[in-house]
């Protein structure tokens, strides 16, 4: 099974430099988007509801203190990824790439996995949170998203 750094060093091989959070927020995308078109997690670090938006702890401390990251900054093997994981990845970056760090971060705030996790938490608005997003309202909230998409309504 693949990690969150080799997804994240195939996203920067992909995509070239970007930040830190833009980064993580793609991490979080592909996530979600993979477990409800495969119906099976991408890697298995979690999410926990941060103040600026879902975040994976376990990528956060690969990149902490840096802006800016590159490809070969995140040190994970590319190779370990499957056909479905990278066409996962491969359309969630078609789609996601052109927003900003900020807007990916706002995206996140108006979506019920982490908004149900920061509930859960009872956090304020910018109150740190270790909350973890659970697959179930993850695969609920994207399984959804990809049902309006495949019926052609607004998601």
């Amino acid at each position: 099974m693949a990690h969150i750094q080799d997804v994240a060093a195939y996203i920067l091989d992909k995509l070239g430099p970007t930040t830190a959070m833009k980064l993580q927020k793609l991490c979080y995308y592909s996530y979600g988007y993979h477990l409800a078109w495969e119906e099976r997690q991408l890697f298995p670090e979690r999410f926990e509801a941060w103040a600026n938006g879902p975040v994976s702890p376990a990528l956060y401390a690969k990149h902490r203190g840096r802006f800016q990251l590159q490809a070969g900054d995140i040190n994970g093997d590319i190779n370990v990824l499957d056909e479905g994981e990278r066409e996962s990845i491969d359309l969630v970056l078609a789609s996601y790439s052109d927003f900003t760090a900020n807007q990916l971060s706002q995206m996140t705030h108006a979506e019920q996995p982490w908004m149900f996790a920061r509930e859960r938490a009872g956090a304020s608005p910018m109150e740190r949170s270790a909350e973890p997003l659970t697959d179930e309202d993850m695969f609920e909230f994207f399984d959804t998203m990809v049902t309006a998409v495949s019926h052609g309504e607004e998601g």
